[in-house]
């Protein structure tokens, strides 16, 4: 038998290895969080701006043409920048439609921020931002102050491209929360969709759960009172990045017009009603568009179809149940459909 002291020894030792494991949980937890992995792919972006290393994932070889190869999804993660984890997801939609994803490449970039624990990042050989700027279009800290707009304008280059990619026919740019603002503002101002258009690819922007909208007007659905800065950028036309220039108002406008004739899904999770959810903008230019995520997205659908009824080509679809999450939206019957053109979902 155990005497009382070496049980009080035992019991001191158990107690003191279980605070280690827990404190190590939280840990990793937070590392999970606050520094994603880093993609272990390169891409170098050479743009206007300058030439640098891209971080990512990838699923085919960058360098040879794939003549396979007959559509292409971009994935763009959200704020917490978990590439893998959007990547993989990706992959789960591409399994459940089955044979509608044959012969579809893969392409997740990864925008590092100053914050993140990247040897990488800190001796200037990755493209990182500050923050969440990269959600809006801002260039990059270092090592070349290159655009996110400017990123995605190369990587679509790139696939156009008909001596690398003969046999492309549809290019679908897919981003959620964080992603999903960047991909609405790029479907919005891109310098590369003209060419694209040109070059007889299919192009579709697949818009999941963002916490924000561009607008193109002073229309808000909410109070905007107390809020000068509610229409500057990325809210609204007022004071755009360098990649998008001076624009006048007509220019604005054309903006507008084009941007409803394009191939544009929003995803809405109907359980993404959290007024206190985590990653929320709750910017006063933020809350002038809706009180959480899902009346944002059915305000900015309902805004934008009432001034652009012509030439209409954009589609409102809801998954039920789903709240913040990249992983339930787009395994989800709906998101496969927006992702692959398989399965049945009907606008609401």
């Amino acid at each position: 038998m155990f005497s009382k002291t070496k049980v009080r020894s035992e019991s001191r030792r158990i107690l003191l290895v279980a605070m280690a494991a827990c404190l190590c949980s939280l840990l990793t937890v937070h590392a999970q969080r606050g520094s994603p992995a880093v993609g272990k792919q390169r891409i170098l972006i050479s743009a206007p701006s300058g030439k640098a290393e891209l971080a990512g994932l990838i699923s085919f070889d960058w360098s040879k043409p794939q003549p396979d190869a007959k559509r292409a999804i971009l994935i763009f993660h959200g704020k917490g920048r978990d590439v893998e984890g959007y990547y993989q997801t990706a992959l789960k939609a591409a399994a459940i439609a089955g044979n509608a994803s044959g012969n579809t490449v893969f392409i997740a970039p990864q925008f590092l921020t100053n914050e993140d624990d990247c040897a990488d990042c800190k001796s200037g050989k990755l493209l990182h931002w500050r923050g969440t700027a990269w959600e809006s279009g801002t260039p990059a800290l270092g090592p070349a102050h290159i655009s996110t707009f400017e990123i995605i304008d190369f990587l679509l280059a790139h696939l156009a491209d008909r001596s690398l990619f003969p046999n492309l026919e549809s290019i679908i740019l897919a981003g959620h929360s964080g992603g999903a603002q960047l991909t609405q503002r790029y479907a919005v101002v891109g310098k590369q969709l003209a060419a694209l258009r040109q070059s007889g690819i299919r192009l579709r922007f697949v818009i999941a759960n963002p916490s924000s909208y561009l607008y193109f007007s002073n229309d808000r659905p909410s109070s905007s009172a107390g809020c000068p800065a509610f229409n500057h950028w990325k809210y609204g036309p007022i004071d755009p990045p360098a990649y998008v220039g001076g624009t006048s108002s007509a220019g604005w406008r054309q903006l507008e017009a084009d941007y409803a004739r394009r191939d544009v899904i929003y995803l809405l999770g109907t359980a993404d009603n959290d007024p206190h959810q985590e990653d929320l903008d709750v910017s006063c230019a933020g809350e002038a568009e809706g009180p959480f995520r899902l009346a944002r997205g059915q305000a900015y659908f309902t805004y934008l179809h009432g001034r652009n009824q012509a030439e209409w080509n954009q589609h409102v679809r809801y998954v039920p149940g789903v709240a913040h999450s990249a992983r339930g939206m787009f395994t989800s019957v709906c998101g496969v459909n927006a992702l692959f053109d398989t399965g049945s979902c009907q606008d609401q």
